[in-house]
């Protein structure tokens, strides 16, 4: 994985795992891989990885079975899509409208665009 410096490690793999909860990856109740193992697969600090697991589980995402490790949380996919979506439209869309307004870009653009996808 190549991250950024816009955001926290820690938080891009959590963002990641939510990633992968969203496609399919990992159902509910599904093991995740342990801390030391997605530390490794990301090449990361195992410090780093556990806090990420551990912002995940605060946000009910994940949860711990004492000696078998994380797993996804009833309904996390659902906890992610709706938070996702919120951040979308109070964050990234008015940055996108703002944009589109200076640069003259207009909704049958987009949906030109989108039809191209």
């Amino acid at each position: 994985m190549t991250f950024n410096n816009e955001k926290a490690i820690y938080i891009q793999m959590a963002d990641r795992l939510c990633d992968e909860i969203l496609s399919g990856t990992y159902l509910e109740d599904a093991r995740i891989p342990s801390v030391r193992e997605y530390a490794v697969l990301l090449q990361v600090n195992t410090n780093t990885a556990m806090k990420a697991y551990d912002q995940l589980a605060r946000d009910e995402i994940i949860y711990n079975k004492r000696g078998l490790g994380y797993f996804v949380m009833p309904g996390a996919k659902e906890r992610i899509t709706t938070a996702r979506r919120k951040e979308f439209m109070e964050q990234k869309l008015p940055e996108l409208f703002r944009n589109m307004r200076l640069l003259g870009i207009e909704f049958k653009d987009i949906e030109d665009a989108w039809k191209k996808l």
